[in-house]
């Protein structure tokens, strides 16, 4: 499962990387320049992926999901335990500041994924159907025409859910790592002294013979791991320990092998083919071997490109929950398989930017200058974060964490400033992309935030409610009310806004607070239920959720009724609020946006999927109280 799962992106790479770098040395090649450039590949996954990633950043788990996010989520909701003492100002000034400054870190780097999702399915897809003017030069004309076709069948596709496609996912990414790893073994037989190459003296000598050079050599070498982001965010998906085994017993050699088959099969050539892939494809087959690969490829990048895509609205869903993105409509299109949804909006979205990508660039080799933008950024700002997590989860001491945290960075900042050099060939795409994105997240979540406040600052106490209801003589009527709240308050504003409009309350009512914990993806089921008995008034009950779980009412109101809250969830009538937000005219009001971001807020908030829509409630059940706030 891990194969199909985790390695489409990295898997695919051997498929433009190769090619990416050389192109950028020039188109004569020379045995010294490949053997470095094979040592820079080899080193670069051993570093990045197999040391910080698999072994290192993976532990930083977030109960078993990993990912920005979920890091983000883990990181800012640790407290030191000095944190609880008296702390002079200054630290507290520090601490603040720091919080602020890993959460945008976070969100920040889980919208430059939303930009490389863009760019993957194009560069990989394109990149495979470039094969077919191997197998038939004649065919060059109709490369770009087929990988619309195929990008447009992939998004289309998504409405139906993957959970059919998903079971060939494995199988087939096992067929392709083998055949990659099999197909560069033949061809290291020719040359078998590339595999010296694993000697960094190769790399650090080409890097010296480049001098300035080498920094933009290092974005196509960047290439080769901008999938590794993706063993750390889908490890909740499969398991820590089937990553691990997947990676080093399959994935890990068959991409050794296959770089090192390109480099042997570059060895006697003095300039650089159309696909340095496709060169170690025995000839003997003739065109039969070539599109029997070519048919293999565009499936394996099928298979990356759905993995990404399923990945941002998996990162969409866990956004939204957070409170950090808007609302918007998910489906859930398997009844097994929590992790099978759709997206609508985002899928078209995405489609388009990805069509409107392809058809613009064209080709592999001019994609690969806009790519890897998103991905490097996003592995420096996962460094940050990591570093974070040792020291405020693991404790690890400030030199240690320090020491780790520079060596990344080292590497990161080398990646990052060759891949700011392809800025001008396409690199601020993504970047423009993700910007766009954080500036969405972050406005949102700062409109929230006051929203939330106006919301406190509504809410009366049982106290004050129950005076109100003794002074006005509120009569109490027969049924079942459960009034919905994002607050964890017993009174929520709408319940004095119902006594004050329809002037009576009825027997049985219950507040419910739905809250979602922003350091936890799943909450056992015995901690989901909280409840609180007002005697004479109404019932109290909180229902948690984890960032990662979808929220259905009716069973934990069932629970709740288990444990003795005197409701019927089958009778009952569910009041919810459906605020609208206007325009304050005090420019003071709620000083955490910004007099421009406020109308941008309301536009999101008004178009953005309410949270009672994913609650699964009976539509012929609930009542929406609209209210206007001003910010």
């Amino acid at each position: 499962m891990a194969l199909g799962i985790v390695f489409g992106d990295i898997g695919t790479s051997p498929l433009y990387a190769m090619q990416t770098v050389l192109q950028d040395e020039g188109q004569t090649i020379t045995p010294p320049e490949i053997m470095g450039v094979l040592s820079l590949v080899l080193w670069t996954i051993l570093l990045v992926v197999a040391f910080k990633y698999a072994l290192l950043v993976m532990r930083a788990d977030n109960n078993g999901e990993g990912g920005v996010l979920a890091l983000t989520a883990v990181v800012t909701g640790a407290r030191q335990a000095d944190d609880a003492r008296r702390i002079p100002a200054y630290r507290r000034l520090f601490s603040s500041s720091l919080q602020r400054g890993l959460l945008a870190a976070g969100l920040f780097g889980g919208a430059l994924l939303f930009g490389d999702s863009i760019l993957t399915p194009s560069i990989s897809v394109l990149s495979a159907m470039e094969g077919m003017q191997v197998a038939d030069p004649a065919l060059r004309h109709v490369v770009l025409p087929c990988a619309l076709g195929v990008l447009v069948a992939l998004f289309v596709a998504q409405r139906a859910g993957t959970s059919l496609i998903g079971n060939l996912f494995g199988p087939v990414m096992l067929v392709w790592f083998v055949t990659i790893g099999v197909l560069g073994l033949i061809a290291c037989l020719r040359h078998p002294g590339v595999l010296a190459a694993i000697d960094p003296a190769y790399a650090i000598d080409f890097l010296h013979r480049n001098g300035r050079h080498s920094l933009l050599l290092l974005g196509g070498v960047f290439l080769t791991v901008t999938g590794a982001e993706a063993l750390y965010a889908d490890m909740g998906s499969v398991g820590r320990g089937s990553v691990r085994l997947a990676w080093f017993a399959i994935v890990l050699p068959a991409l050794v092998l296959c770089y090192a088959g390109q480099a042997s099969a570059l060895m006697d050539a003095h300039t650089l083919p159309a696909n340095p892939f496709y060169a170690i494809v025995p000839k003997a087959g003739g065109t039969v071997a070539i599109w029997a690969i070519v048919a293999l490829a565009t499936c394996a990048t099928i298979i990356a490109s759905q993995a990404v895509i399923t990945g941002v609205f998996s990162i969409t869903r866990q956004a939204v929950q957070l409170g950090w993105f808007p609302g918007m409509r998910i489906l859930q299109t398997s009844a097994k398989e929590y992790g099978q949804i759709y997206v609508p909006t985002l899928n078209w979205i995405i489609m388009v930017l990805t069509v409107a990508l392809t058809a613009f660039f064209g080709s592999s080799s001019r994609l690969a200058g806009a790519y890897g933008m998103a991905v490097s950024a996003t592995m420096l700002l996962t460094t940050l974060l990591f570093g974070a997590y040792l020291k405020r989860r693991r404790h690890w001491p400030v030199v240690a964490v320090v020491t780790l945290v520079a060596c990344f960075l080292v590497v990161d900042v080398a990646f990052l400033s060759a891949n700011l050099l392809k800025l001008t060939q396409g690199g601020y795409l993504p970047l423009l992309a993700g910007i766009t994105v954080y500036g969405i997240m972050s406005i949102w979540r700062r409109g929230q935030e006051a929203l939330h406040d106006a919301g406190n600052t509504a809410a009366v106490t049982p106290d004050a409610l129950r005076a109100q209801l003794a002074k006005a003589n509120i009569p109490r009527t027969p049924g079942n009310l459960v009034f919905l709240s994002s607050l964890d308050k017993p009174i929520p504003p709408n319940i004095a806004l119902h006594v004050r409009q329809f002037g009576a309350l009825p027997e049985r009512v219950m507040t419910l607070s739905v809250i979602f914990d922003r350091t936890t993806p799943r909450v056992p089921i015995s901690e989901r239920i909280d409840h609180r008995i007002f005697e004479d008034m109404l019932v109290h009950v909180t229902v948690r959720y984890g960032f990662m779980e979808a929220p259905a009412l009716l069973p934990a109101l069932q629970l709740a009724a288990e444990d003795g809250a005197p409701i019927s969830p089958d009778e009952a009538i569910f009041i919810a609020e459906h605020d609208e937000v206007a325009r304050n005219a005090n420019s003071a009001t709620y000083s955490l946006l910004r007099r421009w971001e406020r109308p941008v807020f309301a536009f999101l908030y008004r178009n953005a999927n309410r949270a009672v829509d994913s609650f699964e409630l009976p539509p012929e059940r609930l009542v929406q109280i609209g209210r206007r706030i001003a910010l």
